[in-house]
């Protein structure tokens, strides 16, 4: 009861502060926000990046939720036209290398983030605990900022992805977990993104001293990182697989629309 009063007193101040920002989202301050259900300027993502593999964790149960999530109506992949065609340039560079895309998630519902909002609120639905933040409790996920009421996912030109390895046939290794909650998924663990020289400097991770990544594990990462930065995609410092186009055509514009294709 203790825990719970706790993260609704931190909860309310961040939310009153304005200072709301999540690991699940890269909004921007505005003045105004302008929601519509209008989908005319997206794209099914595998129309334009055909050897894109997608695994939609949200459409599934493998996600930190357990559940399939609202909005999420088929395992498909929708971004604005600009971002899908930005996102064709990496897949050509990438396929060069040996790599194709995996994507985790695109455009992201409203609805969507309001269920993750509904479910941050319940401390008592611990499923997932195990596999996506075991060294969290999870009444500080509002508080330290892992789950918010926006998203710039739900802007329509922010892409959650991975490599896969065309000659080994898996996931290239980033030693570890999409939708992982601490900093092991910061870019800047264990090494410097900005120059991509791994450090090992895993003292980031105070709840488990002993965790890190390889030199080949960073060096994984900064594959990824350099290809979707250099066809004009920003990353975020605290996971290493969440990208939003720079120039991205609707900062200020939360979709509402659910995901199945473009069409239908």
């Amino acid at each position: 009861m203790k825990k719970q009063l706790l993260w609704l007193i931190a909860a309310i101040l961040s939310i009153n502060c304005g200072v709301m920002t999540s690991c699940f989202s890269d909004s921007k301050k505005s003045t105004a926000v302008n929601a519509t259900d209008d989908c005319s300027q997206f794209v099914t993502l595998t129309d334009i990046v055909p050897d894109a593999i997608l695994e939609i964790r949200y459409f599934s149960t493998y996600n930190f939720v357990g559940m399939r999530i609202d909005g999420y109506e088929e395992p498909t992949a929708l971004l604005t036209k600009q971002a899908a065609d930005s996102l064709k340039a990496v897949s050509d560079d990438v396929k060069a290398l040996g790599y194709r895309l995996k994507i985790y998630d695109a455009y992201r519902p409203q609805k969507a983030v309001d269920h993750f909002v509904r479910w941050a609120a319940n401390v008592n639905d611990t499923l997932m605990k195990p596999y996506f933040y075991p060294d969290l409790d999870k009444h500080v996920l509002f508080p330290q900022g892992y789950i918010a009421e926006k998203s710039g996912h739900t802007r329509g030109s922010t892409v959650d992805l991975t490599l896969f390895d065309m000659q080994t046939e898996k996931e290239l290794d980033m030693g570890g977990t999409f939708d992982w909650f601490g900093p092991e998924s910061h870019p800047d663990f264990c090494g410097n993104p900005e120059t991509g020289e791994y450090t090992g400097d895993n003292s980031k991770s105070p709840a488990n001293p002993k965790r890190s990544i390889t030199a080949k594990q960073f060096r994984n990462r900064m594959i990824l990182r350099q290809a979707m930065l250099h066809h004009g995609f920003k990353p975020v410092d605290t996971e290493w697989w969440h990208f939003t186009l720079k120039e991205e055509p609707f900062p200020d514009t939360y979709f509402t629309f659910s995901i199945k294709p473009i069409g239908r």
